[in-house]
């Protein structure tokens, strides 16, 4: 259960492979089979009524799921999302960040299966559950 890339890796990863919405999300903390990710809120993540919409929400979950995953087998951009479920709970709390706190519950050779709580920053409810399967790209033959 060797952890592949910190925090400080997979913040690093981001902003060199998804540029474009690195400065979305911080990786927080990383352990063996936990993540903390924090989506920092701006006006384009808002829906009518100053809420984080659910698109976003969605976003911080597959990120989540894909960084946990990343930790553990190290930089591979092309795993991909093949699953994922999302139940929303309830309102975010307008005007603050939410935190997506990942759990990796397996890891084989060719699927990562997640489950990630979010929450508003400072409130103890989830305002949404997801669940995600990744797909790991296959490893390469030796030459």
């Amino acid at each position: 259960m060797d952890i592949k890339m910190d925090a400080a890796a997979l913040n690093s990863f981001l902003d060199q492979v998804f540029e474009q919405v690195a400065d979305d999300f911080t990786v927080e903390e990383v352990a063996p089979e936990a993540l903390t990710v924090r989506l920092n809120v701006s006006g384009k993540h808002l829906r009518p009524g100053g809420t984080v919409s659910g698109p976003t929400m969605f976003a911080l979950a597959d990120v989540g799921a894909y960084l946990i995953t990343l930790a553990r087998i190290g930089p591979q951009a092309l795993a991909v999302t093949t699953n994922c479920t999302i139940d929303f709970m309830r309102k975010p709390a307008a005007g603050v960040d939410l935190i997506g706190k990942v759990r990796l519950l397996k890891l084989g050779r060719q699927l990562s299966v997640s489950d990630v709580l979010i929450y508003s920053e400072g409130v103890d409810a989830p305002v949404a559950r997801a669940s995600l399967t990744y797909a790991i790209p296959p490893a390469k033959a030796p030459a």
